[in-house]
């Protein structure tokens, strides 16, 4: 069954970004899918986490976009912490980067949702 984490607590260890699920399970076994993808619907990017039979989502709200922004900035890839094991967000400035710059401007993602990115990542965009 797939599961929807949204990421709301995160912290920083030597400049470099984690984040943390809210959830009780303590062996999830879970690995990066290295795709993130945008929700317009509900103004969101969405990282996929292979949980073998099916995906679950982290889902990073607008609340969140300001950790986006840093991790642009930074070019590197957060970490998530599952328990006692930390995972690295494989592919996530990557895709994090196509998106933003493929948004932009881009109204089939709804005029809102582009609106919205185009104010959290000014300062990426103006780049």
């Amino acid at each position: 069954m797939r599961k929807i984490y949204t990421i709301e607590t995160l912290n920083f260890e030597n400049d470099q970004l984690h984040f943390s699920l809210n959830d009780n399970e303590v062996n999830l076994q879970l690995k990066p899918a290295a795709q993130l993808i945008a929700d317009s619907d509900d103004f969101a990017f969405i990282y996929l986490l292979d949980a073998g039979e099916d995906y679950h989502y982290l889902r990073f709200p607008p609340s969140s976009w300001e950790n986006l922004v840093h991790i642009l900035q930074k070019k590197q890839n957060p970490k998530l912490q599952l328990g006692e094991k930390v995972i690295e967000l494989t592919n996530f400035y990557d895709e994090l980067e196509m998106l933003v710059y493929n948004i932009e401007g881009n109204y089939n993602y709804g005029a809102e949702f582009v609106q919205a990115v185009e104010q959290h990542f000014k300062t990426i965009l103006a780049e």
